[in-house]
Formats: C-alpha cells, sequence, structure tokens
C-alpha cells in the first residue's frame, strides 16, 4: 500500500504537468517606417495582420496569394505605396515569428 501511495504522489503531480494548455501569442503591429506616406502605412498593417492569419491558420507563407495585395482598396495612383508597404508589413511578421533566420 505504501508503494502505490508513494508511487502516486511521484507521478500525479508529472501527469497534471503534461496538462498545460498552450497560451496564445498576441502580436500588436509595430509601427510603420516614418518614411512610409499614410497609403504605405495602411498596407503595412494590412500586411502584418494578413501574415499573422496566415501563421495562425497555418496557410502558406506568401503576401502574393492575398486579394489586398491585388487589388488594394486605394487609388490606382497609389497602389505601388500600399503594396509596398503590404510586402514589408507581411515581412516584418514573418521576421518576428522566425528569430534567427
Amino acid at each position: 500500500m505504501k508503494k502505490w501511495l508513494g508511487a502516486a504522489t511521484l507521478f500525479v503531480p508529472l501527469a497534471l504537468a503534461g496538462c498545460a494548455h498552450p497560451h496564445p501569442t498576441y502580436y500588436q503591429a509595430p509601427p510603420p517606417p516614418p518614411s512610409f506616406r499614410e497609403i504605405a502605412q495602411e498596407g503595412f498593417h494590412d500586411g502584418f495582420e494578413a501574415a499573422r492569419h496566415d501563421v495562425a491558420y497555418r496557410k502558406p507563407l506568401a503576401f502574393e496569394h492575398h486579394e489586398l495585395f491585388h487589388h488594394p482598396p486605394v487609388a490606382p495612383e497609389a497602389r505601388e505605396d500600399y503594396r509596398r508597404g503590404f510586402r514589408n508589413g507581411y515581412d516584418t511578421f514573418l521576421d518576428r515569428e522566425r528569430p534567427g533566420y
């Protein structure tokens, strides 16, 4: 009986330690580079969120797959600024997710 009690005292805490649930990680987008114009800053934020979504849902990591990259919600003359910000925001999130790569 003492052996069972001793074994239970040893193994119960070890078994319960394996029941810990992972804690979600929350990221707040860093500020975009100050050289970005307002449209590029919007793209930066959208790209950061798109990368966060791709990682969370285990989707392929490619900014080119996003509708907002192909069809930015901005005027035609501002599309390249938006896309530059989007790419930069997407890459910024991935750099934070994979430090040292």
